[in-house]
């Protein structure tokens, strides 16, 4: 099988953090970001225009929890989304979830680079071309 679609770039990041206030004043007020979509008190997505930092709370007891939870290459299609993840299983990638839609309208699936960094392969509308 060939390779899909070529991705549009590492394009998101998501970071684990403890004191979201904290963490949100330094990329919206300090680095420049916008807030894009905020799910929930715990979650927040953040972008530029053309990417996308998701910061996510962990607790006291996921303290231990490395803080980058993964990065995620960005493409133009949720067919492309499906394209990839034949692909990367035709690989023997391991896979940590199929692909599904989210809350946002974002489709994605997560897998596992060589070295165990959860990478995820996402279509995301807003961003979509830019």
């Amino acid at each position: 099988m060939k390779r899909p679609n070529p991705t549009t770039g590492l394009r998101h990041v998501a970071l684990n953090v403890q004191d979201l206030a904290a963490a949100e004043h330094f990329y919206v007020e300090l680095m420049g970001m916008a807030v894009e979509w905020r799910p929930d008190a715990e979650n927040v997505y953040l972008t530029s225009g053309n990417d996308n930092l998701a910061l996510h709370v962990v607790t006291g007891e996921q303290t231990g929890t490395p803080k980058l939870d993964h990065i995620g290459f960005f493409l133009d299609t949720d067919d492309d989304v499906d394209d990839w993840y034949a692909f990367l299983q035709q690989h023997k990638i391991k896979m940590k979830t199929a692909p599904r839609k989210h809350r946002d309208g974002a489709k994605s699936f997560y897998c596992y680079d060589p070295n165990g960094v959860t990478v995820q392969i996402i279509c995301h509308p807003p961003l979509v071309g830019k």
